[in-house]
């Protein structure tokens, strides 16, 4: 199946699925990243902040900060075709929808962070394969932030259970994540 197909059924799919459903998977999502080490371990982490229709991370950037992380979300640079990440301490007062409806850091309480003090990165996909795999929106941007960063940064897509794969076609520019957690 081409990406593009997959991609307009995935959405779809994503969209379509009910509220409770989405709420009640990505609490056990949530569980699942918790028990990670990875997770335990890192003590900097970048999380995507989700859509209506995607995992829910709102609580797990949340949760994070109230342990003590540090947590950065992204920061689109659009003429660049870029992310960035960006350091926040209060997900109610600083974030407000921006470019493609995601909600980013105001302007003011932009904090860029170095990307090498990343220890783990949550990342969104549309589908990922067993293997790691990743369709994302088509647009690039997190396979140019992957890229960037050192290889000891540990990458975990979040996902519902039908979005996993068997195979997703891939072409050299597509950054596989070092795991996939869902449920």
């Amino acid at each position: 199946m081409e990406k593009a197909e997959l991609r307009k059924i995935m959405l779809e799919r994503l969209k379509n699925q009910k509220e409770e459903e989405r709420r009640r998977k990505s609490i056990i999502i949530k569980e699942i990243l918790f028990s990670q080490e990875e997770f335990k371990r890192a003590k900097v982490l970048m999380s995507y902040v989700s859509l209506d229709y995607e995992v829910d991370t709102e609580e797990i950037i949340k949760e994070a900060l109230r342990m003590g992380k540090v947590v950065a979300v992204p920061v689109v640079v659009k003429k660049d075709k870029m992310i960035l990440p960006s350091k926040i301490v209060n997900f109610e007062e600083e974030l407000a929808p921006s470019n493609f409806g995601i909600r980013e850091p105001k302007k003011e309480f932009v904090r860029i962070i170095p990307k090498d003090s990343l220890e783990l990165v949550l990342v969104p996909g549309i589908a990922f394969d067993k293997k790691g795999a990743r369709l994302g929106h088509g647009v690039g941007y997190y396979d140019r932030f992957l890229k960037t960063l050192p290889p000891q940064t540990k990458t975990i897509g979040l996902a519902f259970d039908f979005q996993i794969v068997d195979d997703l076609p891939i072409l050299p520019h597509d950054i596989p994540v070092s795991k996939v957690l869902f449920a």
